[in-house]
């Protein structure tokens, strides 16, 4: 596999030295790629006058590739894993450039930031969006902080959705495939008077389970999601804009349970045939009574923004927004018919923000200056319940509140000192305080009082504590960038990352009183040398990013097994945040787009990383060499083709992407059990679009040569796990789609 990527990645950059010749690599008449507009720098412009690393993805082009959810754009990024965290659909695990949150729990915030319409999502719950009523979605790699609302230490996802035409509108699309698959999606927009128009969106998708639970007769990894979205927005002059719009996502599909790759050591349970089929029984099991065994996600939320051009040079913008969510998830960490490690679990999470922006521009000078604010509460309660333990039971009770009050400044200038060199500067000050209120306690019995046991009996409170901390810092950025000449872009720059600490719900204050303390922010200075160039012709782009990071600090978040009575057997869980000490991260990531022919079109992106831990003490001891950082590949490679021509009176498009991913650890101990070593997807479409525009076919096929990938997984038993629970060797892995076959029908009403 490692002599197969060095010649891909060579071929790559054979392609680069090609492309950079652009007369020879596309014929002569060729069309010429179209010209990406990004919000970026909160300000349009073009992608390749941007002075940072920045993939956009159009909506048109997610649909035209049979894109399901955002996490299609890791297969086409450099450097970003996006990956449903464990036992869920729409809970999200992000990653760029070595830099995420694996754990949902209360108490951290994600390393890499999501916005919808410049909304921070504060939570990673409902965060793993379906792909519906979508502009654009753009990814920011690198720290962000003196642009945006929230400070972020790896990277931003912005969602952009539709703004509306002021015209009449109706949109229709639906898909069709294998496993049951029948999606569906209306959109429609009306004006109601002299710069006044409402529009709405309703989405469902539906499919039957990958896998069967062998136990139920339910479904594995199925999806029952509602979604719908409505706006208004009002231009009362040329100088005013207002927008208002609320959406809401249900998610009602059964809980994901994972695949054991080893026989029940009690229960003697085999390993099965098929790795997506289970034996879970949690959900129909007392273990999960206290929520009824059901496993839903709601998460809705209302923004607000209005836009006030002063005059030719002062913009004035507010974005008021308020979201929340509520999940009720089953998991069952033994995947058994037994209840041998079971927990029903609330996530329930309230976000206020409301962020006041500045803009000034004239001929040499652009400034964008904010101030934001946040107010978020996020909440976790669990049991673990280790039913094969005692006679009756065991039971780990955790209830956790973490409240955030931030405000923040911030002002990134950017001056035009020639007609070819600028140079931005900008800062960012963040006071952010934590407030937690932690009560954890085992009991005797299949479940908590919290979850409706009133028979359990408490054993013993393991921690019982109310704590507050505040953290400040100023953030800074600096990028000079240089026109060589009209095609070609060169920049570099420093920015620096920063992610307050706070208190880990599940750390037992009672044995370790350090918890109280809570954990400490993490830091990332990163330096960027970046490359643009466009083809005098138009018809080639190609952006390469060389990357230096320095992170320290690290949060994190992990769990192991505890023996309460020594005897031998864990028969309870604690929390372990690690400010892990320091790791270096580098790397160099290329993007390009070639219009070979005026049908024949490519596109190419690849990332090589190198991300090493420096430093990681235990007991004084610097267990470097025993760490790796988390779901990070070393290697990145996707390579598109679509060929375009004439057909029946519209547009045949035939399209191919294979990708290739290095080894990815899941954990920051390796485990080959669960970690996924390096693979390959191969994706197809065909597509054929009306020249009228109203009316579009699409053929989807993915993953087809039918790959296997782990994408999660629990390490509570063998294969290299840190610790163990239960009595059962609980060991689970977690896997992606298999081979999938959809067909689209898309209806545009066209004045």
């Amino acid at each position: 596999m490692e002599t197969r990527f060095k010649m891909t990645a060579l071929a790559g950059l054979i392609g680069l030295t090609s492309v950079t010749a652009a007369p020879v690599f596309a014929e002569e008449g060729a069309r010429a790629i179209e010209e990406v507009t990004v919000t970026a720098r909160r300000r349009e412009e073009s992608l390749q006058d941007v002075p940072m690393a920045v993939t956009a993805l159009s909506g048109e082009d997610l649909a035209r590739s049979g894109a399901d959810d955002i996490t299609r754009i890791a297969e086409v990024t450099p450097s970003v894993t996006l990956e449903p965290s464990r036992a869920t659909n729409t809970t999200l695990t992000a990653f760029i450039r070595g830099v995420g949150q694996q754990d949902p729990l209360a108490g951290f915030e994600q390393g890499v930031a999501l916005y919808i319409d410049d909304v921070y999502i504060a939570r990673p719950q409902g965060s793993l969006l379906s792909i519906y009523d979508v502009e654009r979605v753009e990814v920011l790699r690198g720290p962000q902080g003196t642009l945006y609302g929230r400070n972020a230490v790896g990277g931003a996802i912005k969602y952009v959705t539709r703004k509306l035409s002021g015209e009449p509108e109706f949109w229709a699309r639906t898909q069709f495939g294998d496993y049951g698959q029948v999606d569906a999606v209306l959109t429609g927009a009306m004006p109601l008077g002299e710069g006044l128009a409402i529009g709405a969106t309703v989405a469902s998708f539906d499919r039957d389970g990958y896998g069967d639970n062998l136990t139920t007769g339910g479904e594995n990894y199925d999806k029952d999601i509602v979604a719908w979205r409505v706006s208004a927005e009002w231009t009362p002059s040329p100088d005013w804009f207002v927008r208002a719009a609320y959406d809401k996502t249900d998610d009602r599909s059964s809980a994901v349970a994972g695949y054991r790759p080893f026989p029940g050591a009690l229960s003697g349970a085999p390993v099965l045939d098929d790795v997506r089929d289970t034996l879970a029984a949690a959900a129909v099991r007392i273990s999960t009574a206290g929520i009824e065994g059901k496993n839903e996600i709601e998460s809705e939320g209302v923004h607000l923004s209005v836009e006030w051009n002063v005059n030719e040079n002062i913009t004035l913008r507010s974005i008021t927004a308020d979201r929340e969510d509520l999940t009720l998830s089953v998991i069952d960490f033994d995947s058994l018919e037994s209840m041998d490690f079971d927990a029903p679990v609330i996530y329930d999470n309230e976000q206020f923000s409301q962020e006041f922006q500045l803009l000034w521009n004239s001929d040499r000078l652009s400034v964008i200056s904010g101030l934001y604010f946040l107010d978020a509460t996020a909440s976790n309660d669990f049991d673990v319940v280790l039913g094969t333990l005692a006679p009756g039971g065991i039971t780990a009770y955790t209830g956790g509140v973490v409240d955030t009050r931030s405000w923040s400044l911030f002002v990134d200038a950017t001056w035009d000192i020639t007609d070819r060199l600028a140079v931005s500067v900008g800062g960012r000050y963040t006071d952010d305080e934590r407030t937690a209120d932690i009560f954890r306690a085992n009991y005797l019995g299949f479940g908590s009082p919290f979850f409706d046991n009133a028979s359990a009996i408490q054993i013993a409170v393991t921690s019982d504590y109310e704590a507050q901390k505040t953290f400040t810092d100023f953030s800074p950025r600096i990028n000079l960038s240089y026109a060589l000449s009209d095609s070609i872009n060169v920049y570099g720059g420093f920015s620096q990352g920063f992610k307050a600490g706070s208190f880990d719900p599940r750390g037992a204050n009672f044995v370790t009183p350090e918890v109280e303390e809570g954990f400490d922010p993490e830091t990332l200075n990163s330096y960027e040398l970046g490359f643009k160039h466009t083809a005098p012709s138009g018809r080639a782009t190609t952006n390469i990013a060389v990357f230096y990071s320095d992170y320290e600090d690290m949060q994190i978040p992990g769990s192991l097994g505890v023996d309460s009575d020594g005897d031998g057997v864990n028969d309870s869980f604690v929390g372990a945040v690690t400010n892990a000490g320091e790791a270096t991260i580098k790397g160099i990531e290329l993007e390009g787009q070639y219009a070979l022919t005026d049908q024949l079109s490519a596109n190419l992106a690849l990332s090589l990383l190198d991300a090493e831990i420096d430093t990681w003490l235990v007991g004084g001891v610097n267990v470097a060499d025993q760490r790796e950082i988390q779901n990070t590949p070393e290697e990145m490679v996707n390579i598109g083709l679509s060929y375009t021509t004439d057909v029946a009176g519209g547009a045949l498009s035939v399209l191919g992407n294979w990708s290739y991913k290095g080894d990815i650890v899941q954990f920051e101990v390796p485990a080959p059990v669960i970690d996924q070593s390096s693979y390959d997807l191969i994706n197809a479409s065909v597509v054929w679009n009306s020249h009228d525009g109203r009316w579009a076919l699409g053929l989807h096929g993915k993953n087809l040569t039918d790959e296997d990938v782990k994408t999660a997984g629990y390490c509570f038993g063998s294969g290299g796990c840190p610790s163990t629970l239960g009595l059962e060797d609980n060991t689970t892995v977690f896997y992606g789609p298999p081979r999938t076959w959809s067909a689209t029908i898309e209806y545009n009403f066209v004045r």
